[in-house]
């Protein structure tokens, strides 16, 4: 007997439907599966097998052949375990024809017959959606991710049991999920989502950041546009302190990239325990020992990489000229294109890499110059130094700030204050979504969400200029040297800069402060 039920396979970040084709027949008793499967997924025929037995279910001596289609699409891991038994259920008659059908399956089988957790189970919904699919059964442990997916039919259970005992009508104890979260009922608009919410005071805090103001504010202005910022300055004057503390500032992440970013990190298996979506901004900080592969992405069968699991957040470098040139050139294409297209004779994986760029570097060696005092430097080891770091990566970062050593007498009048009374994380988070309210009005409609994205062609709609501010970007291309590709972020962040004071125009002092956001690179590189 002949019968189908469907699942799902993650091919990159996508999630691609799966038709598992079950047919029992007269011959020499075997299990096969076939369909470009994995070792992993031959191994189902034993858990299959030993799950029904110790449920009281003995398979017939017959021929068992399972087909996993498209057959030109690699299936990996232990998810296929589910749909495998049930497709085997119903073609050795345990389970009633047509009670599986438009249902997505996923699930790995345990020997007593329990089914376990599998990864990438939201891409698995939200696909079902997309194709029509009328149910969707995951393992109970899965049962909260999977529901963000609003799929109205979505059951979780915990064993094979269960699973006969709802092909014979009994639905599992939990309700299932009918409506959003965001609707105030069947018939209801949804309600506008709040940018505000889940504003809560951070654990880090800029404040804790003893002067540095110049750095607050280049913080400031690459949280509220999406900006690349670069950050230089000597050893122990607060740049990765900095860095680390943007997160707490950037603006609230929308239904939409929540799922985004829960999707990924559900697919790379980092989805934290007991949390079903991930709320907060993410913040990716590998060392710089960090290859290729890692950081982009990649293998013979690609996965995501570093660039990847910081969409929609920040990457953060640290020690920017002690990682390899290549690595780092790899990265040119994703800060302009915010995707990865990884091609492979499987096929292409495509993987989304919109992300801030948050690096910091010494200017030299030991981290001195250009205090001649104290860096003993010679220059051509500071030219060595700083040439690991091209000038098309420098001209990514729309942001390039100093961050200058502490004197003494900061910090010993900061520690004797009683209160706190700076620049903090909780003020700065709602300038940037003030500024992030103006952007979405200005770009409703279009795929641009932050200044930053803003293409070649749109700059001259989105950011008008007064005949002032034109003259002083004209002076200013030919005197700072800029490409057209950094004449464009430097407009990019005057955008910025005048949402920040809610201004339609950008004007003279706008552009003034974008130009000097520029200029620190040319002065350090000058060598």
């Amino acid at each position: 007997m002949f019968c189908r039920v469907w699942s799902m396979v993650i091919h990159g970040v996508e999630a691609v439907p799966v038709r598992v084709e079950a047919d029992v027949s007269d011959g020499m008793p075997m299990f096969t599966i076939v369909g470009y499967v994995s070792a992993q997924v031959r191994e189902a025929q034993d858990r299959v097998r030993t799950a029904l037995r110790n449920l009281g279910i003995v398979l017939p001596p017959k021929r068992i052949v399972i087909n996993l289609a498209p057959a030109d699409i690699r299936k990996d891991g232990s998810r296929f375990d589910l749909p495998i038994a049930a497709a085997v259920l119903q073609a050795v008659g345990r389970i009633p024809p047509g009670s599986l059908e438009d249902t997505m399956m996923i699930g790995e089988l345990g020997l007593n017959g329990d089914i376990q957790a599998v990864n990438g189970v939201l891409s698995s919904v939200l696909e079902a959606r997309r194709i029509g699919m009328k149910a969707c059964i995951l393992p109970k442990a899965n049962l909260p991710e999977g529901r963000q997916a609003e799929v109205k039919e979505t059951y979780g259970i915990s064993s094979l049991r269960e699973l006969l005992a709802y092909c014979c009508g009994a639905k599992p104890e939990e309700e299932p999920y009918c409506e959003s979260r965001q609707s105030g009922g069947k018939g209801q608009k949804p309600e506008p989502e709040d940018l505000t919410a889940d504003v809560s005071e951070p654990e880090e805090d800029f404040d804790d950041i003893l002067g540095q103001e110049g750095v607050k504010r280049a913080a400031l202005i690459s949280a509220c546009g999406f900006h690349n910022l670069l950050l230089i300055g000597p050893p122990g004057s607060g740049k990765s302190m900095a860095a680390r503390r943007i997160p707490t500032i950037l603006p609230p992440m929308t239904r939409e990239e929540q799922l985004e970013v829960t999707r990924l990190y559900s697919i790379a298996g980092l989805l934290p325990s007991g949390q079903s979506l991930i709320r907060r901004r993410p913040f990716r900080a590998p060392h710089h020992s960090i290859t290729a592969q890692a950081l982009v992405g990649g293998g013979r069968f690609p996965s995501p990489g570093e660039i990847t699991l910081a969409h929609r957040g920040v990457l953060f470098l640290d020690e920017l000229p002690e990682m390899s040139r290549r690595v780092l050139e790899l990265l040119r294409q994703p800060l302009e294109e915010h995707r990865i297209l990884i091609s492979r004779q499987e096929g292409t994986y495509l993987f989304p890499a919109n992300f801030v760029l948050v690096a910091a570097m010494n200017p030299c060696p030991c981290g001195y110059y250009p205090d001649r005092e104290r860096c003993r430097c010679t220059d051509p080891e500071i030219s060595r130094y700083l040439g690991k770091v091209s000038q098309a990566f420098l001209d990514r970062m729309d942001l390039c700030t100093e961050v200058p050593a502490v004197s003494c007498e900061t910090l010993m009048q900061r520690s004797r204050e009683k209160k706190k009374d700076g620049l903090t994380s909780v003020k700065m988070r709602q300038i940037v979504v003030c500024a992030r309210q103006m952007q979405e009005e200005r770009y409703r409609g279009s795929v641009v969400r932050f200044n930053s994205e803003l293409k070649a062609g749109q700059i001259e709609k989105y950011c008008p200029l007064t005949p002032e501010a034109s003259r002083m970007m004209a002076q200013a291309y030919d005197s700072l040297g800029l490409s057209a590709r950094g004449f464009h972020r430097v407009l990019k962040v005057a955008r910025t800069i005048a949402d920040m004071e809610a201004c339609e125009t950008i004007g003279t002092a706008h552009v003034g402060e974008a130009l000097c956001c520029r200029s620190m690179d040319k002065k350090i590189w000058r060598v």
